[in-house]
């Protein structure tokens, strides 16, 4: 009877253990998920019914917040030139740093984890010391109020954790499959390109979508190094927005919802591989 107790209690106190868990989970989920929800819903409605009740669910969906988007702002050409600058410099960091990352792994020479260790630790400078010194440097290079400064400093900044991810990967990564592949006459870059690219695959996304959505939300540098419209990056319009109608919110959660869902879908359709080359590189690093 006694024992039978003692089971029960344990019992017990494992669900109400599990229950506390679960339930911590969810106000984190909750609290995480609620503001983006929110907004979402409040896009789809009128201002006054915004001010009226703002947690409510539209009554009748209304598109009039994007239609002022369009008309006011031309976000769409915003859109184009974020995704021309965010696509550009994640393509260059993961190229770049896939062949930078493959020789800090293979590499025999004695100081490279020294060298390794330097690269990464440019992560701990912060964004804003680095303003005078890429701004001047832009400007020296007659890169400035052009795509390709954005796109140069958005790849130098994706540098630190690219490497990390990249080099841990291919540490995993067997070397017998390198000395196979030179026993069959392959050469450094075929067994680069057709062997080890293929297996660091799930480095490469999560190097890829990393950098993406840096890229594609960073504001400082967007207005430091553009001035004109032409080449204003979409969270530059967002803060237009937001002073422009500061008391008509329906076009600025439009905006907002815009500049926010494409980042969050590709993060949702890729977080397996983002979460195993991180677990990887955590093991291996």
């Amino acid at each position: 009877m006694e024992r039978n107790n003692i089971l029960s209690i344990s019992i017990a106190k494992k669900y109400s253990l599990y229950f506390s868990e679960y339930l911590l989970m969810g106000f984190v989920v909750l609290i995480s998920v609620f503001p983006l929800i929110w907004v979402c819903l409040s896009s789809f409605k009128t201002n006054n019914e915004i001010l009226t009740s703002a947690f409510s669910i539209p009554h009748t969906p209304s598109f009039i917040g994007y239609k002022i988007v369009f008309e006011t702002a031309a976000i769409q050409w915003r859109f184009v030139t974020s995704l021309i600058v965010a696509s550009s410099s994640t393509v260059l960091a993961v190229v770049i740093y896939a062949m930078a990352g493959y020789a800090l792994s293979r590499s025999g020479f004695t100081w490279m984890n020294i060298i390794f260790a330097i690269l990464i630790s440019s992560i701990l400078i912060p964004i804003n010391a680095m303003i005078q010194p890429v701004f001047l440097t832009i400007k020296y290079l007659g890169l400035y109020d052009t795509k390709w400064a954005l796109i140069l400093v958005y790849t130098g900044f994706a540098m630190p954790v690219c490497l990390f991810l990249l080099r841990s990967y291919f540490l995993s990564i067997p070397d017998e499959l390198e000395e196979a592949a030179y026993i069959e006459g392959a050469t450094f870059f075929k067994t680069f390109w057709y062997v080890m690219l293929p297996l660091a695959k799930p480095a490469l996304i999560s190097s890829a979508i990393l950098t993406f959505i840096g890229s594609w939300n960073e504001f400082l540098y967007a207005l430091l190094l553009t001035s004109s419209e032409r080449n204003r990056t979409l969270p530059l319009t967002i803060k237009y927005f937001t002073s422009m109608f500061s008391f008509n919110y329906t076009p600025m959660f439009a905006a907002l919802v815009m500049c926010i869902f494409p980042t969050i879908l590709i993060y949702i359709i890729l977080q397996e591989q983002i979460m195993e080359s991180i677990i990887t590189g955590s093991i291996k690093g």
